[in-house]
């Protein structure tokens, strides 16, 4: 997590990047507030492009961003732990229509949790797949890198006899 975005503890203590309810926070239009972060630093903080951003927020995967006087997009703690939730997310494989579906149960309130818990445990499920299939790959390529590494030193050994 990026020190823009704050501490966030393990375990779903709370935050966003763990998923926890302050990580839901990313509401409706806010009032309008003298800082926060800059299109550019969020897309910094967040390994995120502005372009994503900006297309994030037009499909409703991040609710309206509350805007300086000058218009520019002014983002808070809470949009920067959004994101980078939304960024694990996409980073596991989600699906955009499956992070929507998320991101709308997220906003309809609390009546939602066993629906999101749901959705979440699904998808937990999905990359447990894909990482044991992962796995399964890796250790046959440990295996020919073993196998190789074995003719190598017979090789040695019978051009030092």
């Amino acid at each position: 997590m990026s020190a823009v975005a704050g501490r966030s503890r393990a375990g779903g203590s709370g935050s966003e990047a763990s998923g926890g309810p302050r990580a839901e926070a990313n509401g409706g239009p806010r009032s309008e507030t003298r800082g926060g972060l800059t299109i550019a630093e969020v897309a910094a903080a967040t390994g995120t492009s502005a372009h994503t951003l900006r297309y994030y927020e037009r499909i409703g995967l991040i609710r309206s961003v509350s805007r300086a006087r000058s218009g520019h997009r002014r983002y808070g703690p809470e949009d920067v732990r959004w994101v980078e939730f939304l960024r694990k997310l996409q980073a596991t494989g989600m699906p955009i229509r499956r992070m929507l579906a998320y991101a709308a149960l997220v906003r309809r309130g609390e009546g939602t949790l066993a629906e999101r818990r749901a959705l979440l445990e699904a998808h937990r499920d999905d990359v447990a797949a894909k990482l044991a299939e992962q796995q399964a790959h890796l250790a046959i390529i440990e295996r020919k890198v073993e196998y190789y590494r074995e003719l190598e030193r017979d090789s040695e050994r019978k051009r030092a006899s």
